[in-house]
This record gives structure tokens, C-alpha cells and sequence, in this order.
């Protein structure tokens, strides 16, 4: 079976990718990271630039798990991206990384990680980032 993990080039991306890696070598399964952005790195900060990916696939490539890496830009909302790239590809399971926001702004900005895990038809697990 497959994982999808929700990438970007921040610490909650290197956590999920950590942990995905982890979940798909216990399970034998293959590894899809997806990074989506609506833009470019100078407008948005989950774009996963060419040397991002480049570490990615490097790190995948020493731990020896069967793995695509997909970018969506532009796309849907990260969560419709990932949800749907899950259900499409049959997933065992969604990996996301978790970052802290306050009250007031998952209010006002909305929570990919929320969204995920409502909309997700498999189960979601959600990391977090480890305080440096």
C-alpha cells in the first residue's frame, strides 16, 4: 500500500517526512510525498524549491522505501490536493506535520491540517515538529 505525506520545506514537513518514512518501513509500504503551493518560494513558503526535493529524495533514496515525489503548483487547496491524491492512489494512511497557530488564526486563515483530517477517507497522522 501507499502513504502520503504532506511535505513542506519547514520543520513540520521534515517531521512528517521522518515519521512517514518510519510508518512505511514497519508497514512495507511505498511513500508519496506531496508538495503543493500556489505559487513560488518569494510568495509562498511551503513551495518546495528544486534543492528542497533534491534532500527529499535523498533521504528516501538511503532509507531504501519504493517512493514518488509529486509537486502540485499551482493547485487546489494543499488539503483538496492531498485528500484527493490519497483517495486516488488507495492510501493506507495521510502523514502531516503540525505546526502551533493560535485561536485567532486558525479562525481567520483555516487549518490545512483540519481540513485533511475531516475530509481524509483513511487515517490521518498528525506530527509534530520537534522544539529546537
Amino acid at each position: 500500500m501507499k502513504i502520503v505525506v504532506g511535505y513542506v520545506p519547514k520543520p513540520e514537513g521534515h517531521a512528517a517526512l521522518t515519521r512517514a518514512i518510519e510508518e512505511a518501513a514497519a508497514r512495507g509500504d511505498s511513500l508519496l510525498v506531496m508538495n503543493t503551493s500556489r505559487g513560488d518560494a518569494p510568495i509562498d513558503n511551503t513551495y518546495a524549491e528544486e534543492h528542497d526535493l533534491q534532500l527529499v529524495s535523498e533521504e528516501l533514496d538511503a532509507s531504501g522505501i519504493p517512493y514518488e515525489v509529486r509537486r502540485v503548483v499551482p493547485g487546489r487547496d494543499a488539503a483538496e490536493e492531498i485528500v484527493a491524491a490519497a483517495d486516488q492512489d488507495g492510501a493506507r494512511m495521510i502523514v502531516i506535520g503540525l505546526r502551533k497557530r493560535s485561536a485567532v488564526g486558525k479562525f481567520i486563515l483555516g487549518s490545512t491540517a483540519q481540513q485533511v483530517l475531516f475530509e481524509a477517507s483513511c487515517p490521518v497522522l498528525c506530527v509534530k515538529a520537534t522544539a529546537d
